[in-house]
């Protein structure tokens, strides 16, 4: 009877062990240090556990410096698994690998990005106006700054400096860490200067010319050169030029003019309008104007020289006096000794009459 208790507890406790001993061969199998083919690190070094899976308590043995930032390297497999025999890391499973890639992270500040961080950083600044308005240029080339991965913080102006009389600024930017306390800094240097958009003429333009769409372009020139009065491609058009304007010239607004409606020896309607009375008749300007100018008109039918406003184009418009009404037509409400004004006169269409009067 005990010989058969102890022979069943032998057998339990030999299947228990056999279990254990099979579980501990799978895990070793599962443990077993297997070769990556592409590394990927975020730091200068290069470490056990970064090129190879189940490094286990090697994991954080630096082994290798590690490439530039944002550059990849390669290394022979051969030359990995003698580093890795150094520190007493075999077996490892190659997977038939000749060689693993090895990439430092990097954070890359592209030109366009520092160049609007700094004019973000001046905007509003010393009279500047918006970023977008600022030409900047550098005292050195712009290429992409390669910055340590955990470098993950906005750019934030630390120190911002400008000297008007030079135009010159010194911006100097921090960008913190996820590792480190102390923030990265990068300097900048150089000129800067504000512009506008500005109608640039693309050809000369004689005095009392109309400038015509084709005429003007759209161009950004410096706020300084242009001054407070540059025109609109939209103010330009259409108007006339107030004096000779050479081809590549911002135009201001003090150059130009509204368009002369009327041009001197052009032939012109004179309009004749009082109550009851509305007469036209041809004319000869004598001088030019716009809108709302006086000028003298030559009538043609009775080759007087009348004064009249300029109404449209090629119209202008003749002040008629109403006669004064004999004494004894007069009645009794209005006396004897009162005229009536001459009326003003309203802004007619191209009609023709029999006659006009003789001025």
């Amino acid at each position: 009877m005990m010989s058969m208790r102890s022979l069943l507890l032998a057998t339990a406790l030999l299947a228990a062990t056999t279990a254990t001993a099979r579980a501990q061969v799978r895990d070793e199998v599962i443990a077993a240090p297997v070769l990556r083919a592409n590394v990927s690190v975020a730091g200068e070094l290069v470490r056990i556990g970064d090129v190879i899976d189940n490094a286990g308590t090697s994991g954080k043995i630096a082994i290798y410096r590690a490439p530039e930032l944002g550059t990849t390297g390669t290394l022979s497999t051969a030359q990995v698994l003698s580093v890795l025999r150094a520190h007493q890391v075999i077996g490892v499973d190659t997977r038939d690998l000749r060689e693993i890639s090895v990439t430092r992270l990097a954070r890359t500040l592209l030109p366009k990005e520092i160049e609007l961080a700094v004019a973000s950083a001046l905007e509003h600044r010393n009279g500047f106006g918006d970023a977008a308005n600022l030409s900047l240029t550098f005292d050195r080339d712009l290429g992409d700054i390669k910055l340590e991965a955990s470098n993950s913080g906005a750019m934030q102006p630390a120190s911002v400096r400008y000297e008007p009389r030079t135009n010159r600024f010194d911006v100097t930017f921090e960008i913190g860490s996820d590792n480190a306390a102390t923030p990265a800094r990068l300097r900048f240097t150089g000129t800067v200067i504000e512009t506008v958009e500005a109608a640039v003429l693309a050809r000369g333009i004689e005095r009392n010319e109309l400038i015509k769409s084709s005429d003007v372009v759209i161009e950004r020139r410096p706020k300084a050169e242009v001054g407070a009065d540059a025109a609109t491609r939209d103010g330009a058009v259409g108007m006339q030029a107030r004096r000779q304007l050479r081809a590549g010239q911002a135009v201001r607004i003090a150059d130009l003019a509204k368009p002369d409606l009327v041009q001197r020896d052009q032939s012109v309607t004179l309009i004749y309008d009082t109550p009851g009375l509305y007469l036209t008749v041809r004319g000869k300007a004598l001088d030019a104007g716009t809108e709302g100018d006086v000028v003298n008109v030559l009538n043609l039918q009775s080759k007087r020289t009348v004064p009249g406003v300029v109404i449209g184009r090629g119209q202008v418009s003749v002040a008629v006096a109403t006669p004064r009404l004999p004494a004894a037509e007069t009645s009794s409400s209005i006396g004897s000794n009162e005229t009536e004004t001459a009326a003003p006169v309203a802004v007619a269409a191209g009609s023709t009459s029999q006659s006009a009067p003789t001025e």
